[in-house]
Formats: C-alpha cells, sequence, structure tokens
C-alpha cells in the first residue's frame, strides 16, 4: 500500500531540494522508507473509482485537493532510492502512486488500468524509455505521458515530444516544478475529459455514474455500473476476470472469481429488460469485452 507523508514533512526531512543525479537527499540509504515495486504478479491497489469515459482520463473536479486526491500516478524509475523519493514526494502532495522498475510492467499495467498520469525514465533496465513511450502512445493514445530524464540534448526531447510525450523534465529538478507541472498536465486532461459515452440506444454518464436506455435510468448497483463502466472503458479489448477483481476490490478482501460471472449476468439482464440489444459479449476462458462497433 502507498505510504503518505505530508509535503511538509518531506521539505522537512529532505535536503536538499533538488532531484536527481548526485542531488539525492540527506537521509542515509538506509533510512528510506522502501516503496513497493509491481510485477506481473500484482496490481494496483486502489483502483476501485470509475473512470470518466472510454478512451479518457478521470472526469473533472472542481476542488484542486480533490482532483489530487483521486488522481493515480504511474512512476516508471529504476533507480530505487530516486524512485522512493519521488513517490513519497508526490503522495505527500495527495497523490496516489505506483511505482515499476521495468518498461515492459509500465506496458502491462497501462493496458489493465486507467492513470492519470505517466512518469517515464528513458534508462529502464529491460527497454528503451523511447520503445515505452511509443508503445503507450499506440494503446492509450490520451494517457498524459511526462519524460524523467537525464539528457539535457535538444535532439532527445524532441525525439521525446515526436514520439508522444506531454512534458520533459531534465534531471536534477526542483521537486515543485515537477509537482506543478504535474498538476498542471492532469488539471488539463480531465478538463477536455468527455463525461459520456453513447453505446447505441445505451448512454453511459461518467459524471454521475448513471446508464440510460434512451433517457430512461437502468437501475444498476455500483458494482454493476463500475463493470460497464470499465468494459466501455476498453471497448475492443478483453477484460479478464482477474482484472474485474482488482479494478472493484483493489486487492483487498478479494470473493472468489465467479462473482464476476454473477455481475456480468445481472448486468446484462437489466441492459435487456431496459431494452438495450446485447453488447457484452463473452470471450471464453479469458473474460468479457464490448465490441469497437458497439
Amino acid at each position: 500500500m502507498p505510504v503518505h507523508q505530508s509535503h511538509q514533512d518531506y521539505h522537512e526531512d529532505h535536503r536538499p531540494l533538488v532531484v536527481g543525479e548526485e542531488q539525492l537527499p540527506a537521509r542515509a540509504p538506509e533510512q528510506a522508507r522502501p516503496r513497493p515495486v509491481l510485477d506481473r504478479r500484482s496490481a494496483p491497489v486502489g483502483l476501485q473509482d470509475v473512470d470518466a469515459a472510454a478512451g479518457s482520463a478521470s472526469p473533472a473536479i472542481s476542488s484542486e485537493s480533490e482532483l489530487k486526491k483521486s488522481a493515480r500516478l504511474l512512476l516508471v524509475e529504476d533507480d530505487r532510492l530516486l524512485a522512493d523519493v519521488l513517490a513519497r514526494m508526490l503522495e505527500g502532495a495527495g497523490y496516489t502512486v505506483y511505482v515499476t522498475a521495468l518498461g515492459d510492467d509500465a506496458l502491462e499495467l497501462a493496458r489493465a488500468y486507467r492513470f492519470d498520469a505517466v512518469l517515464l525514465d528513458l534508462t529502464l533496465p529491460d527497454l528503451p524509455g523511447q520503445s515505452v513511450l511509443k508503445a503507450l502512445r499506440a494503446g492509450r493514445a490520451d494517457m498524459p505521458v511526462i519524460i524523467l530524464s537525464g539528457e539535457n540534448s535538444l535532439a532527445v526531447k524532441l525525439e521525446g515530444f515526436e514520439e508522444g510525450a506531454d512534458d520533459y523534465i531534465v534531471k536534477p529538478f526542483h521537486p515543485d516544478e515537477l509537482l506543478a507541472r504535474v498538476h498542471a498536465l492532469i488539471r488539463r486532461s480531465r478538463a477536455a475529459a468527455p463525461t459520456l459515452v453513447e453505446l447505441g440506444p445505451l448512454s453511459i454518464d461518467f459524471g454521475v455514474r448513471r446508464a440510460s436506455i434512451q433517457g430512461v435510468p437502468v437501475p444498476l448497483t455500483g458494482k454493476e455500473f463500475q463493470c460497464l463502466a470499465f468494459l466501455a472503458q476498453r471497448r475492443g479489448t478483453t477484460v479478464t476476470k482477474e482484472m474485474f477483481l482488482a479494478h472493484l476490490y483493489g486487492g483487498e478482501d478479494e470473493p472468489e472469481m465467479k462473482i464476476i460471472d454473477v455481475f456480468i449476468c445481472k448486468l446484462r439482464r437489466k441492459l435487456a429488460e431496459a431494452g438495450c440489444p446485447p453488447i457484452i459479449e463473452t470471450v471464453w476462458g479469458r473474460g468479457y469485452t464490448i465490441a469497437n462497433e458497439s
């Protein structure tokens, strides 16, 4: 689980306030709290909130503090000490942060879950950061990406922007600059995000968490709506039962996998009773999907 620390505590405990390369906090490495590094067997905890819309980040939030509290960041950094410093700093500012050291894991997580922003180092042990960025853009064109790199050359910066980066920060950098850039990027992304998706006669309003057929609300439970939203956000891809469980329960007190079949069965029945044609398809042995042409 993420370790939370106030931004004030961060400033008091860490000197100097420059992050990257040789400028690390004065705290000795053995005193630093270890960060959990995600691998292929683990999934982010706390991703049970419903995202805003298919292909978009979470809905716009009026309050600055609410925006941070609801925002989820993926930090891709192989330097464990630096990753720990950055993650605790971002958590102290109110964000929920998940960390992985590998580009391959980052791509797998980005395919399965939705993050409000990705902070990507270019020098990773398994894949070039540029390849990770290109793959992120191919799979999730709307997911904001900030490159964190010690490379200051104009050519590398331009390459990053050409591959789809939204911002580029050179190490070492001041923590307040990173916080400001992350916040601004998420704010712009959410302001542009649609809150309504239509699938034939079915409308899904992510702002008020409601599904309706030709204007008539469908009486869905919270879990049923989350299943529908999760599928709608990933049209054309198969959502496995493991992904459903992680999304709905965040890795805590997960029931047996067959509960997903129960939710989908009830969801299909309620949609059919409301006059919606079948849109949720079964992918035998894998999970469920909503086709792109729906």
